[in-house]
């Protein structure tokens, strides 16, 4: 055995509460492993620590489990009687046997010491408090992700900067371009997006600021008086509920703009201002804009000297923060929060921010911006969940470089759900682009291949996201011309209307198939290298067969007579980027 490729820690997504009841236990081996047995019982069942009684405990093969590329997820749930659990396993391999307990790998019998139970794995006590809970609603909700200023301008009165003619849909854009999208102009089109199958929007910044991004605040208690004003983002909100469509916001935390009040004025009085030690200020007075952060005069983001980091360790930000956050909950009835750069912001401010805005909205959703593994911040006590980059890549990798297999890409997508708890998966902010990356579309350059990339989003466990703009496969480079204006005008002569629907019929799947949402799937292995060939479940054991042709060639395929949904396929033939989606 290698013992380099075993695992497991009494915590996290290892081993965790997945309801009031239930433990999820996982354990990830090397693939020389092929038998795993979970002993596991009542820590007390032998007595007190020091007893010289044998331990009772259950024994119970571990039969789920997951591939990935080098080893294997397997994972178990069980219902400790007294919400106490000692435990450790056994491994076989074919021709080994051990025991692995939390110190380390030994033969058999060695558990059976009476002195050896302080050695097992312990997970003390099941604390309701303690439970990772996420929001129901998000679980089944379509985010459609809206850049403002590039959406649709519902009120050119508001615009009282300088606002250019609305852009055609193959015309680059940058972020010195302002065109006018306002919150009106949202209103007005979310009848359209009820159509299109959106349950939930998700917005980035609304406060006044001086760019067009507005990930610069000025002021967190205004909305953009390009946009509209307070009244305007209160007829939003109540319009989407009325439509079934949940709001979420971009709280922008981890830094202002250098023209905000707080910052202006520790520019003027240096220490002496109270708001000295709401940034991290090393240097006084400072350098003209675009020296200071590399000097370290002050920290920044991503030294952009305009955009000074706010000190989140300080309980004077941290209040201010959480009251503006019970602000927006209080006055706009927002449904959740995107937090910006959340990885920067102090565990602190994120723990006090779920405990305040949980009090206020109990289903309230906390989503955070974060490009790697985030752990730490989705033990139960932050947020419900980040923006699932990990899915993202794995996505874009696979139909980027050919080289790649389906069997490589199920490795991809299997690991994204080995990552965190159940309730996190199933919440998670799945998307294939967004407001920071290059489209899908230009990305991969094929119409086609993009509705591939489409039903995996939408067949996967988890809350999916489109980008503006994806149901007409709007193109858009690396940030900025990733936000270009929507095509309104083109949209209203029809020029888009096939591929429209063939979207629509993608998340309309979403909705009516339940195995489309369920934790539930497997990949089955062709012979094709390219042939992706995966099987989603639901609750009740119904099964949906899904292929997506990655291949140069066509293919052929047999099916069941109940198909889905088909594209490029027909009498028995695959065509190459095709999809067949067809129910057992």
């Amino acid at each position: 055995m290698n013992f380099m490729n075993v695992e497991h820690r009494c915590n996290d997504n290892f081993c965790y509460m997945v309801n009031e009841e239930e433990l999820v236990i996982n354990l990830k081996t090397g693939k020389e492993i092929t038998q795993v047995f979970l002993c596991y019982g009542d820590p007390f069942s032998a007595g007190i620590m020091g007893s010289q009684q044998q331990w009772k405990h259950n024994r119970i093969e571990i039969i789920e489990k997951r591939e990935l590329k080098e080893q294997y997820w397997w994972s178990i749930r069980v219902k400790p009687e007294f919400k106490r659990c000692r435990y450790y396993f056994e491994l076989l391999s074919e021709d080994e046997k051990k025991i692995y307990m939390e110190n380390g790998f030994f033969d058999e019998g060695y558990e059976k010491k009476p002195e050896m139970m302080l050695e097992f794995f312990t997970f003390p006590w099941m604390n309701p408090a303690d439970l990772m809970v996420t929001p129901e609603w998000v679980k089944h909700t379509i985010w459609y992700q809206i850049f403002p200023d590039r959406f649709c301008n519902g009120d050119s009165s508001l615009n009282k900067k300088e606002v250019l003619p609305w852009a055609e849909p193959n015309q680059k854009v940058n972020n010195e371009q302002r065109y006018g999208g306002d919150l009106p102009g949202i209103i007005s089109k979310l009848d359209y997006l009820s159509e299109l199958g959106i349950t939930g929007i998700y917005m980035t910044p609304i406060n006044l600021a001086n760019s067009v991004h507005r990930y610069d605040t000025l002021d967190y208690q205004q909305i953009d008086t390009d946009l509209g004003d307070k009244s305007t983002m209160k007829t939003l909100v109540k319009e989407a509920h009325n439509r079934g469509i949940r709001v979420m916001v971009d709280g922008v935390f981890n830094h202002t703009s250098c023209f905000c009040p707080m910052w202006l004025d520790v520019v003027e009085k240096g220490k002496d201002s109270v708001y000295f030690d709401w940034f991290f200020v090393h240097n006084w007075p400072f350098e003209p804009l675009g020296s200071n952060a590399k000097k370290k005069n002050y920290f920044s983001f991503a030294f952009i000297d305009n955009m000074p980091k706010l000190n989140t360790n300080n309980w004077e930000v941290i209040e201010f923060v959480l009251n503006i956050c019970e602000e927006w909950i209080r006055e706009y009835d927002i449904d959740g929060i995107r937090l910006d750069v959340a990885n920067e912001i102090s565990h602190v401010l994120c723990k006090a921010m779920r405990k305040r805005l949980k009090s206020i909205k109990e289903d309230f959703y906390i989503m955070g911006e974060i490009w790697h593994d985030s752990t730490p911040w989705l033990r139960g006590d932050e947020f419900d969940a980040v923006m699932n980059y990990p899915f993202t890549g794995a996505v874009s990798n696979f139909w980027m470089d050919k080289r790649l297999t389906a069997k490589e890409l199920s490795y991809s997508i299997q690991r994204c759900y080995c990552m965190y708890m159940e309730q996190v998966n199933q919440v998670a902010f799945n998307m294939l682009d967004s407001h920071d990356t290059m489209r899908a579309v230009t990305k991969i350059g094929n119409q086609d291949k993009i509705f591939q990339q489409l039903v995996l989003l939408f067949s996967m466990e988890g809350s999916p996201c489109i980008y503006y703009g994806t149901e007409v496969l709007l193109e858009g480079g690396a940030d900025p011309d990733c936000r270009r204006c929507m095509p309104w005008k083109e949209i209203a002569e029809g020029k888009y209307q096939q591929t429209m629907d063939t979207v629509k019929k993608i998340l309309a799947m979403r909705k009516e198939i339940p195995a489309f949402s369920s934790a539930r799937f497997y990949f089955i292995e062709e012979d094709q290298a390219r042939l992706i060939h995966y099987v989603k479940e639901d609750t009740k054991g119904h099964q949906v067969h899904i292929y997506l042709n990655c291949e140069d060639t066509a293919i052929d395929v047999a099916k069941n007579n109940d198909v889905l949904f088909s594209n490029l396929y027909e009498d028995g033939i695959l065509e190459s980027n095709g999809i067949l989606i067809y129910q057992e």
